[in-house]
């Protein structure tokens, strides 16, 4: 048996399944404290379902926490960024486009040495390791541990990244080093930027982690736990310590794998409707479609793997404005149980218009009997309105598509979606996110410039499978399960040497405890 949780801004949601099976389910408001929240809604789900902890194979969780400490200015640790590729680069240094708050808080230290490669493996320039070592000390003697190297196409070859943190170790024995060659794609600033808050974003994996631990403990499930990946797979607990971003964005997510589970489709639009915000996004194949340009975290753009999602301010604690009508962005979040007016509190929301409406039979329907009947056909038409158009946006043709609706605030959902083939709103619906985690396997990915010039293509899809499959394996994959789930292959005509842009997943099933 597993037990998936989802941990949002506003709810902590738990099930717990027997392979295919739901045996329970809950929802629980979201605690300051992270741990506190899952250990309640873990013990409900366990004490729900009458089963001994001893029986549960492993616990998958899906957080917004690092997310959420980059988007608030919050937890970060001052970080060091070392980039080997001068000659060039000069004109952009890291953290160039960082918003100016974030920069301080992480410190905006930074150095500049030789070395980088072209995107063919040539050097750019000779790689000095007394340079480096000479930055190491700099950043010994300021006090900082947290370092991220780059190198100019790493991701090609990363041994100048590698030669380095050897260096930076001897100097600095308790360093936590991020090589971006190990997290982002081709492209320097968006890869630099993302292994610079990985790095950032350690210390508090480790608490985090370790919180979630704790949780299990309290709760004496001995069982392994997994993190949820914003690509719809998992990785192991050590392994998130080591790679925190890698959970950006795992919410939608753990949603989308959740929808194509509930309604068995492969390739669908999935509208998750939460306490705060919709988040819409495209399956293809079953999981969701990544982002094919930058992806802003906080103001930073980034290149590593993310979801195709789009949000709006739309959830089951928008508050409703009349005059002029206005549906959000404002919510009141977790607290819609204590302050909406079918809860006894004395602010509208869109789940009070929707009760009132009777749609739903949610908490005291005599408490909104008082709304005007125009007001709430007009609140619902703007709903639906934007929900349109979010999905419209999604799309890649005119042709009507399956629009799967999960989430607790779905209710929110009322009429047709213009575009829609179908509208489904499949059983267990509001812990689509929870089942999501559940049910996920593990995955690795590789993202590489091969010259075809070197190697026939056989070849290089071949060193590209491999890395993917590889990768799978260190985040806790069964090597015998590994399955190649997408291969992607770009021609780069304006590089010579018959260039080709090689990405490859690979998937596989959690190794038995």
């Amino acid at each position: 048996m597993r037990i998936g949780v989802d941990v949002g801004g506003t709810n902590t949601d738990a099930v717990l399944m027997d392979g295919a099976n739901v045996i329970s389910s809950t929802k629980t408001p979201t605690t300051a404290n992270v741990s506190e929240g899952i250990a309640k809604a873990l013990s409900t789900v366990i004490a729900d379902s009458g089963i001994e902890a001893a029986a549960i194979d492993g616990v998958m969780i899906g957080t917004t926490h690092f997310t959420n400490a980059v988007v608030e200015r919050k937890h970060l640790t001052p970080t060091a960024c070392i980039r080997l590729g001068l000659p060039a680069t000069v004109c952009l240094p890291p953290m160039v486009d960082w918003p100016d708050d974030l920069r301080d808080m992480v410190g905006g230290n930074s150095h500049l040495a030789h070395g980088g490669h072209e995107f063919d493996g040539r050097e750019i320039s000779a790689y000095q390791p007394d340079e480096v070592r000479e930055i190491a000390r700099k950043i010994r003697d300021a006090g900082l541990s947290a370092i991220a190297i780059s190198s100019v196409f790493s991701p090609v070859n990363s041994t100048f990244e590698e030669q380095s943190a050897e260096i930076v170790r001897e100097l600095i024995p308790d360093a936590n080093i991020t090589l971006s060659s190990e997290i982002g794609r081709i492209g320097l600033l968006e890869r630099e930027n993302a292994a610079i808050m990985n790095s950032c974003l350690r210390q508090l994996a480790a608490r985090t982690v370790d919180g979630f631990k704790a949780a299990l403990d309290e709760l004496q499930i001995t069982a392994p736990f997994y993190i949820s990946q914003n690509d719809g797979t998992l990785m192991n607990a050590d392994f998130a310590k080591e790679y925190p971003v890698l959970t950006f964005a795992s919410g939608p997510t753990n949603s989308m794998r959740g929808a194509a589970f509930l309604s068995g489709l492969r390739d669908a639009i999935v509208v998750d409707v939460g306490g705060t915000t919709t988040d819409i996004g495209v399956l293809q194949h079953g999981f969701p479609r990544v982002a094919a340009l930058a992806v802003d975290i906080g103001g930073v753009r980034t290149n590593f793997r993310m979801p195709d999602t789009y949000s709006i301010g739309l959830g089951g604690g928008s508050l409703i404005e009349s005059d002029p009508l206005k549906v959000g962005p404002r919510s009141v979040g977790y607290e819609l149980t204590e302050k909406a007016l079918v809860f006894g509190g004395d602010i509208l929301t869109a789940t009070d218009v929707i009760v009132a409406g009777g749609s739903e039979d949610i908490g005291d329907a005599g408490a909104v009997s008082h709304l005007d009947a125009s007001l709430v056909a007009a609140v619902q038409a703007r709903i639906m309105e934007m929900i349109t158009i979010a999905v419209d946006r999604m799309k890649t043709s005119a042709t009507p598509v399956p629009v799967i609706v999960v989430g607790g605030g779905s209710i929110l959902v009322t009429g047709a979606i213009e575009g829609a083939s179908e509208i489904i709103k499949p059983d267990h619906f509001p812990v689509a996110n929870a089942i999501g985690a559940a049910i996920a396997q593990v995955g690795g990915e590789c993202d590489r410039i091969f010259s075809l010039a070197e190697l026939s293509r056989d070849e290089a899809l071949d060193q590209a499978k491999s890395e993917a499959s590889n990768r799978a394996v260190n985040a806790g994959a069964n090597a015998d399960s590994i399955e190649i789930v997408d291969v992607e292959e770009v021609p780069l005509a304006y590089l010579p040497g018959n260039a080709t842009r090689i990405m490859v997943k690979a998937i596989g099933d959690l190794v038995e405890a």
